[in-house]
């Protein structure tokens, strides 16, 4: 009898049934985002928007986010004699991701463009790039925060706005000075108190020369190797702001020990750090006393970040199971076309353009206070902690139903799904927590009285539009009216607050079936608890147009 043997050549399976990669597109290829660009007052920076776009479509770029997530950041507290040196290396792909940020206006470049929706674009910009990678997003958000707290001291700003604003990704530690562009990032809290920032213990002494010098530890401070810092701190006035640069005007290394570096859920691609003070030298930002209402511009700018980047990560997703589910037969048909996957898909679409949608409103918003609109000032106040709280608590269960539309191949690394679903807590997190931002809102009520009538204002454009949201809004106000249980319910008014507001958002500019959908499922309440539960009279054919990827 002969020998067994096998014939190497032969082909076990041939691989049928799977997508292809989702690469070589243009991310801003999305009608929500390019409607709401065009009608936020930014439609001359689409043809540089889609540019962006197809760069974060890219096969590269796909390529850098996965290793500058797979390649972490690595703390180097000595150097090999034994000087402290308290730097950080990161892989080469994150930095090729900064310098295309940078270089393309999405970290402080608005502030000093005077364009009307300048400010709009850049978020549209910071949308599409960090759908990509969302991790090197938080340096470009504080640097481009930075930029109304530090106007606060004008001395500061004159120095350091211009190299904050500009579009070179300089890195690395050198007197800020003999820089082409720095970045930015802040440290509030503490160990002790986290985000009740009044019980900070990191002390401030001035000196003589106008300077002060400050000494405790900081909890959780991102990007470690930015330029400047907006720090609090105990001055004998009370809780103050300065700015910390990691390297003094003389070239010579101010005291920023970085202890540790965080071992976090997800932004692995970021470094977070815990930063000792010794005799460090810093310079007042504002008047002493007043930190929390100096550094509160910078945090209402990483907010609207949060909003941002949330309908990112949930755009991300939805554009990934999209892809998934045009691509994949399943039973006989399309995936796409088996009426289930129809309302799961159809019911994340429609989250994420009422985010989307909500996102841009408030940028706009921005862009207009700042050339002087106190109604849109006004409404910003209000509105920046009901989207902050709302859209990111929605992106972790859009993310993780968008992953299971994806089955086993979602669970698995290589699809990018796992790092959008560990990215998903974050913003919700960052920046205050739903708990901070519900209470911001019941603060808002109490002391702005201009936020709730600018509010009244937004939500009355859509009057008559649709009657279940004419009736949501006739609830809520009796809602928005403070009592002694306010604390307690002060989670449900934000959540009933922000489904109002994206409601009359897309009842006013969204197409019917969007609006019909929205009205239908979130303020009527014609669904249950989880996605795919859309009543069956929805236009679904209208609501899948509208997908994107």
């Amino acid at each position: 009898m002969s020998a067994p043997s096998s014939n190497p050549t032969a082909v076990t399976h041939e691989v049928t049934n799977q997508p292809p990669p989702l690469t070589g597109h243009d991310v801003a290829d999305d009608p929500v985002l390019l409607e709401g660009v065009r009608r936020e007052g930014a439609a001359w920076y689409l043809d540089e928007l889609h540019l962006l776009g197809r760069r974060a479509g890219s096969e590269e770029v796909r390529r850098w986010a996965e290793e500058a997530n797979r390649y972490e950041p690595v703390l180097r507290t000595h150097d090999r004699y034994g000087h402290r040196i308290d730097e950080v290396d990161f892989h080469p792909s994150y930095h090729a991701l900064m310098d295309v940020a940078v270089g393309a206006g999405l970290a402080g470049a608005a502030w000093a463009d005077e364009r009307p929706g300048a400010h709009v674009a850049r978020a549209a910009g910071f949308m599409v790039w960090s759908s990509a990678e969302a991790g090197h997003g938080c340096p470009v958000s504080m640097t481009y925060a930075v930029v109304p707290a530090l106007r606060r001291s004008p001395g500061l700003a004159e120095v350091y706005e211009p190299l904050l604003t500009g579009r070179v990704y300089d890195p690395g530690l050198r007197a800020p000075a003999e820089k082409r562009g720095l970045l930015a990032g802040m440290g509030m809290t503490e160990k002790q108190g986290g985000t009740d920032v009044r019980a900070n213990t990191t002390t401030a002494t001035e000196q003589a020369d106008g300077t002060w010098r400050l000494r405790g530890h900081k909890w959780f401070t991102s990007a470690p190797m930015n330029d400047l810092f907006l720090v609090l701190a105990q001055a004998p006035g009370g809780l103050s702001c300065f700015l910390v640069p990691r390297v003094l005007p003389d070239g010579s290394r101010n005291t920023f020990r970085i202890q540790r570096l965080k071992d976090k859920l997800g932004n692995r691609s970021n470094a977070s750090s815990e930063p000792e003070f010794d005799d460090t030298v810093a310079w007042l930002v504002g008047a002493e006393g007043k930190g929390v209402r100096t550094i509160i511009d910078m945090v209402t700018m990483t907010r609207l970040d949060c909003v941002l980047g949330s309908a990112s990560g949930t755009r991300a997703a939805l554009a990934e199971a999209a892809h998934h589910a045009r691509h994949r037969r399943v039973f006989g048909a399309g995936l796409i076309d088996q009426p289930l996957m129809r309302n799961v898909l159809a019911d994340l679409g429609l989250e994420s353009e009422a985010a989307t949608t909500l996102a841009l409103r408030l940028a706009g918003a921005v862009d207009r206070a700042r050339r002087g609109d106190d109604g849109e000032r006004a409404f910003l106040r209000l509105a920046t902690a009901v989207g902050k709280y709302w859209v990111c608590k929605r992106q972790p269960a859009a993310v993780a139903e968008a992953l299971e539309c994806l089955g086993g191949n979602g669970y698995d690394e290589a699809s990018g799904m796992p790092r959008l679903y560990r990215d998903a807590p974050l913003n919700g997190i960052w920046e205050g927590s739903g708990n901070v931002n519900a209470l911001d809102l019941l603060r808002a009520l109490a002391r702005e009285p201009a936020s709730l009538e600018a509010f009244h204002a937004e939500i009355g454009a859509a009057a008559g539009g649709d009657r279940r949201l004419d009736t949501a809004w006739a609830s809520l106000k009796d809602e928005l009216v403070l009592t002694e249980d306010a604390p307690l319910r002060a989670r449900r008014v934000i959540e009933r607050a922000a489904l109002v507001l994206q409601g009359s958002l897309l009842v006013r500019h969204a197409p019917a079936a969007v609006a019909d959908a929205f009205c239908a499922s979130r303020l009527a309440g014609d669904r249950g608890l989880a996605f795919g539960t859309l009543p069956p009279g929805a236009d679904f054919a209208g609501l899948l147009e509208r997908l994107p990827g």
